[in-house]
Parts: C-alpha cells; structure tokens; sequence
C-alpha cells in the first residue's frame, strides 16, 4: 500500500527515520514517497497496456513541482483546473500535449494562456464557456480541441460534496443535450470536436458506478460517430479510492479498473485518458506532528498536537478518517486508550479524531497522520496566522524539502498598509 514502515522500532519513509526529518524540518510538515509514487502511477499505466492511453494526474490533489516532475518523467499528463495548475505543469517540464484543461469556472484569460502555451484538450463543461472558447480561439486564430464533459446522472455513492455525476451536480451538460451541444460545437469556430470526457466523483469505492457510467458514454460514442463527429478520444475521469484504514476491506484494483475500462469502451478503437490523483498521492505521503500536550478532565482525553485544521482541512471538512500512529513502534499487545486528537486552532472543528484508541504517549512524541498525501498540503492555509506546512520528499535513504516553512516576517512582508495608515 506504501513505504511508510516500522523498522527497529521506528517509522521510516522507505529507508529515513521520520524522526530524522522532524529534527531537521521541524513539525508539522508533510512527507511523501517517491517509490508510492511511482509504483501507483505504473500500476495505472500497466492497467491500460494494450490500450492507446494516457494517464493525467489530477493535480489538484497535489502539485507540487517536484511532485508534478516526478510524474511528468515517468510519462504522466496532467489534468489542471485552473491557470495557476496550468502554470505550474508547465513550471514543471510538461508539454502542453500532455496537459488536459478541466473545471466548470475557466476565464477567457485561462483560455488563452492555454492556447498559446499549448493544450491537449479542454474539457468544456456547458454551452456558455464552449461559445466564450469559441471566440477565444477564434480572435486568437487558434483551434481548441474539446471534449463536452456529459453528466450521466450516476450517484457514485461517495461523500456528498466530492460526488459529480449527477443531475444535481454543477459539473457538465446532461446526458440528453449533448448532441445537440456537440452540434453546436461543431458549427462555431475555432473549436475541434475530438472527444467525450466524464467524471462521476472522487473516493469510489466500487466499479459499479464506473461501470453504468461509461457504458452510457459508450453509446453516445456511437450516437455522436452517426451524426458525423470524429470521437478518437474518451477522457473517462478519475476518483478510484483508497483505503484510509488499514485492515480494512480494499477498494477495487487499478488493474480491475483497467479491465473494466476494456469491457465498456475497449472495442470503441479511441484513446482512453484517465485522470486518478488520490489513488496516486493519497498513501504516498504523511503528515508528521509532535504531541503538544496531554489533557485529563473527569473522563475526557484529549491529545494536543501542532498540526492543525489549516495544516490537514480533511476531517474538519469531511469528516475523513486518518490512521493516526506514533513514530515509535508501540510494543506489541500494550494496552490502549481512547482520546480525542486536536490541533491548537481555536475551533472545536479542530479535531482529527474522536474516541481514537491510541497507545500511552507522552509530550514531544511524534505522530503521523497516515493516507495524507492527497487533497491535504494543496488545501493547507495559514488560519490563525499559521506558517503552512513544509513538504519533504523521500527517495531511499535521501530527503530533501520541496517546500520550505515560511518565516512569520515572510507571511507579514506580503501585507501591504494603505497610505492613511
């Protein structure tokens, strides 16, 4: 699942001690795995083989420029959803054939920063912005190749707020209008229709919901190929999930995805782009903390870290589940006891964990928020006036910061007093 294992004793990033990185990086910071990494982006790329296929990272879980290098040289796209993502893959050495431009919000000024940097694609998400790219491309004298993003109307049965394939959603057009969408697109200028693109939601944990979707996406292959579209190309999205507890039942393979991808669109002769983020970065990385201190009230416990809400937004804002685990191995059998885990922010929604059986602990232990890797540092913010996180990354025996701590005069310098002050 990850390199993030106990030896003699104590929690290691493949082969460094996290203690080492906490002593020269401080707490809290995010650490990531290059050889995770890897390994979940080939198991992606293996699933596909035998396919022309492309696989984009959805970099919104993560984009960090090493981390986006990392992918970019193993042969990973990368799919933005803003013109700042879209610098930042470039930032990071991929070509523009490899970047995949999606989101419901996209400014004319991202539209043209994309063209004439270079785009595989935008995943256009209703008529409005595909008649705003039209005269983009146009006063540019330029051609947007698109992809209408369809919304099949699937209930992925994930989290309410990271669900988007159904009619209630906000992203894409509905199943019904596209032809006559695609119509439109193809009678305005500046705009190559080559594809279709779907995304039902992010966590899944089962095929089923891939499955009803991509079969709809399928016919309308054959739908659009009748009315006279070149479809070459399906960008079938991302959001397979990944365990956050460790024991428990897996979610499916990226292999069985794979053959899943086959059976429903396999026999089409189109490019398959697939855009996972979570199931790349999520184990991949940790956020390590130091336990502040310990407080006992009548029969209330509470551990006191300096990681915070603004350093990991997900349980505050999700209610997500993190294995939480001491950097030193607990011995085997000792007896646990439930405590509430909490950051200083001065919230009550500052808490990682409610009731959490954890071993005895002491102040100035070290602690890792496992499954951190994805939708965590990118999401960071400095509430309370709090630096953000330093992320490190690992590499065998090495590490090195890919992000440094601000300093409080750096996060000072950038505000700015008016002259009546």
């Amino acid at each position: 699942m990850d390199h993030f294992n106990y030896k003699n004793g104590r929690l290691h990033a493949e082969d460094v001690d996290l203690a080492e990185i906490a002593a020269a990086v401080g707490t809290p910071c995010y650490v990531y795995s290059t050889a995770t990494l890897t390994r979940h982006f080939q198991l992606f790329d293996d699933a596909l083989s035998g396919m022309d296929h492309l696989v984009c990272f959805a970099m919104k879980s993560l984009s960090n420029l090493a981390i986006l290098k990392l992918l970019g040289d193993l042969g990973a796209g990368m799919d933005v959803v803003s013109g700042g993502e879209y610098a930042r893959a470039r930032a990071a050495g991929i070509p523009g054939d490899r970047i995949v431009f999606s989101g419901v919000g996209k400014t004319r000024e991202e539209m043209a920063e994309a063209l004439q940097g270079g785009i595989r694609q935008f995943n256009v998400e209703s008529e409005p912005e595909l008649r705003a790219l039209s005269e983009v491309a146009d006063r540019l004298g330029a051609t947007a190749p698109i992809a209408l993003r369809v919304n099949p109307d699937v209930d992925a049965r994930t989290h309410e707020k990271i669900a988007t394939g159904r009619k209630t959603d906000k992203f894409g057009v509905p199943l019904e209008r596209a032809r006559d969408i695609y119509a439109l697109a193809a009678s305005l200028p500046g705009i190559e229709v080559i594809g279709i693109d779907v995304h039902i939601g992010s966590q899944l944990t089962s095929l089923d919901p891939f499955e009803q979707a991509y079969t709809k996406v399928a016919e309308l292959t054959h739908q659009l190929r009748e009315d006279g579209h070149d479809i070459r190309r399906l960008d079938l999205g991302g959001g397979l999930g990944i365990p956050y507890t460790r024991g428990n039942e897996a979610p499916p393979l990226p292999a069985e995805y794979g053959a899943l991808v086959q059976r429903t669109v396999g026999d089409l002769g189109c490019e398959i782009e697939i855009e996972p983020g979570r199931l790349i970065a999520g184990n991949a990385g940790i956020l390590m903390t130091k336990l502040l201190y310990v407080k006992e009230e009548s029969d209330r416990r509470w551990l006191i870290v300096d990681g915070a809400m603004n350093d990991l937004i997900r349980p505050a804002m999700y209610g997500a589940h993190h294995d939480i685990v001491p950097l030193n191995e607990p011995a085997a059998g000792v007896e646990q006891q439930e405590a509430d885990i909490v950051g200083p922010v001065c919230e009550s929604g500052d808490t990682f964990a409610r009731s959490r059986p954890m071993p005895p602990l002491a102040e100035g232990d070290l602690l890792a928020f496992r499954s951190a890797g994805a939708y965590a540092a990118v999401m960071a913010s400095e509430y309370n006036s709090r630096p953000l996180v330093p992320e490190v990354l690992v590499r065998g025996d090495q590490f090195a910061v890919i992000r440094a701590r601000p300093t409080i005069d750096e996060m000072l310098g950038r505000d700015r007093l008016p002259g009546w002050l």
